[in-house]
């Protein structure tokens, strides 16, 4: 299930109080989706990574009571107020990396709401995230009651949905451009490799990172590498020299330059530096510049253009230039 439909998934689950079990390689983004579902709708959001709890940590330590004489299980601070009345969700992540002990510490939680004398508060959510067993990382089979109480839903990792959110969350142009000209970049972890890094959209968020710490250009690659693997690193860094080829973007904007580059790199470069600037100025004059300029460019450079422009919900079709745009791609377009 795409980030899209799986968000739209989640949204009505939470409002249904229905519990879920996102499934996903690692590094994909499973938790950063539930944690903006929370930040949209002002709700708390509290992430607990039971694989590194232990039993009396979710459960709570207990400690003699002298009315009653009784011993009496003191909540975990973590945990929200039984009788809160905000909206939250409870997030368990890494739920199947948990040793068994945790697992059957959290089903009741999970089953009843409740652990101990602990009642989960009734306007929280919950939801649980893994990775695959098959994945190469530290799992242990879910006991089949546990596993029953989800709703199970697969994360299918998508490059246009990535790339709409690496916009909208101001992600270097470069590393934008890069995996648009080879996007199979994005995700290289093989369960069979060795190797320590691999390139998964979470690491590449930390390449972004990277580059923004201004870290000594003879550093870079070998610092990118470690967050990517040495081959998609290498790749990255020839890919910014040639960026250095890109046409002044503010002139094309401006419609003061009508010059278009050879080389497909470049041109790949180039197509989503455009959408980029013009996500910051959308003027009809400046899409217009733009739409004109686009005619400039190879076919199919020029409908992929338009199409991200598109896709990033910029109205190009109130351009005067959109109708001799579309006649001139149209046996492209349909």
């Amino acid at each position: 299930m795409k980030a899209s439909a799986l968000k739209n998934s989640l949204e009505a689950m939470i409002k249904s109080q229905v519990p879920v079990f996102i499934w996903g390689n690692p590094g994909v983004g499973k938790s950063s989706l539930v944690k903006q579902i929370a930040n949209e709708k002002a709700m708390n959001f509290i992430d607990l990574r039971l694989s590194l709890l232990d039993p009396t940590d979710l459960r709570g330590i207990p400690f003699f009571e002298k009315e009653s004489k009784s011993a009496v299980w003191a909540k975990p601070e973590f945990l929200p107020d039984t009788n809160s009345q905000e909206e939250g969700i409870l997030f368990l992540d890494e739920i199947n990396s948990a040793p068994p002990t945790i697992q059957a510490a959290a089903y009741q939680l999970i089953l009843d709401r409740k652990i101990g004398e602990y009642t989960l508060p009734l306007n929280y959510a919950i939801i649980a995230a893994g990775n695959y067993e098959t994945d190469r990382g530290v799992t242990y089979r879910m006991p089949t009651p546990l596993a029953n109480r989800f709703v199970h839903l697969d994360f299918d990792l998508d490059f246009d949905e990535w790339k709409k959110w690496a916009y909208t969350s101001n992600i270097d142009i470069r590393i934008i451009s890069f995996l648009s000209y080879k996007s199979e970049n994005l995700f290289t972890f093989d369960a069979k490799s060795k190797e320590k890094s691999f390139a998964t959209p979470r690491s590449w968020s930390y390449v972004n990172d990277i580059l923004k710490s201004k870290l000594e250009m003879n550093l870079l690659e070998e610092v990118i590498s470690g967050a990517v693997g040495k081959d998609s690193a290498v790749e990255f860094m020839n890919y910014c020299k040639v960026m250095k080829d890109l046409p002044n973007i503010s002139s094309i904007l401006d419609g003061s330059l009508k010059e278009v580059p050879e080389n497909n790199s470049v041109l790949y470069a180039l197509c989503t530096g455009i959408t980029y600037a013009l996500k910051q100025n959308q003027s009809i004059e400046t899409i217009t510049n733009v739409l004109d300029y686009s005619l400039e460019l190879p076919n199919e450079f020029s409908v992929m253009l338009i199409r991200d422009i598109q896709k990033e919900g910029i109205n190009i079709e109130s351009s005067p230039s959109w109708k001799t745009w579309s006649d001139a791609n149209k046996f492209l377009i349909g």
